[in-house]
């Protein structure tokens, strides 16, 4: 469980200084390689394979973000970096939350039930030397200290919460379908996040951004449609096949 839980701290770290140090837009197009790379993950070190139709499907995609992200687009040294360390961990740990499942024979919350502590306690460490938290409550300290503990408290519980359910969901998906199907779930939620936008806080939608939520969308269709064919035509018997 140890190689699963570090790729999980690296995945959650330099998931998020890519996040600072990147803009919105460039963290999200960099983001799209996760897909590819975990389709050369599965290829060359765990004899998997992809139908050419399959790949293609990447295209739409990322030509998708890149519209929508085109404006948002900055790109640095140190960003880039991160961001690249992130792909790459963030795919090899997808891979291995699969391949975990298979090979332990246990469900997606069995395997969050072993992998969530050790992760925590290697976190624990980390903590000390990233995270200014007297730094926080010195800017907090004109609250009451009752407070201030409700305010940790409740953001403590919340976020703990939150994080369960996205970590269960990883596992779950994962488990039932496969990492490059996760990370198409990832693509449609960014459409989603797009049209919640334009619908709940009555944003104006940019032509590009229509163009990126219709590009993005008709790759994840492609998907689906191709995927769904292949694993029918596997369930077929040899003969009708």
């Amino acid at each position: 469980m140890l190689p699963l839980a570090l790729t999980f701290c690296c995945f959650v770290v330099f998931t998020n200084l890519s996040l600072e140090k990147n803009t919105v837009g460039t963290y999200q197009l960099i983001k799209t390689m996760t897909t590819p790379c975990i389709m050369a993950i599965q290829t060359y070190y765990y004899h998997g394979h992809f139908s050419t139709k399959i790949k293609l499907t990447v295209i739409p995609i990322t030509l998708g973000v890149f519209l929508n992200s085109y404006y948002d687009m900055k790109f640095n040294v140190l960003g880039v970096f991160y961001a690249t360390l992130g792909v790459l961990v963030t795919a090899l740990y997808q891979v291995w939350v699969a391949e975990k499942q298979k090979e332990f024979q246990v469900n997606s919350m069995q395997l969050l039930y072993y992998q969530a502590p050790i992760s925590a306690v290697l976190l624990v460490f980390v903590i000390p030397f990233s995270d200014p938290i007297f730094g926080y409550f010195g800017a907090l300290s004109f609250y009451p200290t009752e407070a201030l503990v409700s305010i940790l408290v409740l953001f403590c519980v919340s976020f703990w919460l939150v994080a369960f359910c996205i970590n269960l969901s990883i596992f779950w998906i994962i488990g039932n379908t496969s990492p490059v199907t996760y990370n198409m779930v990832g693509h449609l939620k960014l459409c989603l996040t797009l049209l919640g936008g334009f619908l709940l806080f009555q944003e104006k939608p940019l032509i590009l951004q229509v163009l990126s939520i219709v590009t993005t969308l008709s790759g994840i269709i492609l998907y689906t449609h191709f995927k769904m064919a292949e694993q029918k035509k596997q369930s077929l018997p040899l003969s009708v096949k």
